[in-house]
C-alpha cells in the first residue's frame, strides 16, 4: 500500500511503514512540506496514496469531496517521535485491513 505522511507527523513514520513492506513518503522528503492542503490532497490522488495526517481539515475534505484519497486520521496527542511510532505500530496491519475493506476514513485514537 502507498502512504503519504503529512507534515505534523515525523518522517520516521514513513520509514516505519516502509519497514512493514509499504511504500511511504513524508511530505518534507518530496518537497511538499509547506504545501497547501489541496496540493497534498491532489498529490495523494495522483499517486494513489493514503493520506496519513493529524489535520482534521483532511477529514473534512473527505466528507465534502469524497474519496479518493483515503485518509488515516491520527488523533493521538503530542508525543515524542519514538512514543508515537511505538503507539502506531500495532495499528498498521489493522489500518491496511480497514482500507482494503473499503473504508475511506480510518480514525486512530
Amino acid at each position: 500500500m502507498r502512504f503519504l505522511i503529512d507534515a505534523q507527523l515525523p518522517p520516521a513514520l514513513a520509514r516505519r511503514l516502509t519497514e512493514h513492506g509499504h511504500i511511504a513518503e513524508h511530505v518534507t522528503d518530496i518537497g511538499l512540506g509547506d504545501a497547501a492542503d489541496l496540493t497534498l490532497w491532489t498529490y495523494a490522488i495522483e499517486q494513489g496514496a493514503v493520506l496519513v495526517t493529524k489535520d482534521e481539515d483532511f477529514r473534512d475534505m473527505l466528507l465534502l469531496r469524497g474519496s479518493p484519497p483515503t485518509v488515516v486520521w491520527v488523533r493521538a496527542g503530542n508525543a515524542r517521535r519514538h512514543a508515537l511510532l511505538e503507539w502506531f505500530d500495532p495499528f498498521i496491519e489493522r489500518v491496511v485491513y480497514l482500507i482494503e475493506s473499503g473504508n475511506d476514513l480510518v480514525e486512530l485514537r
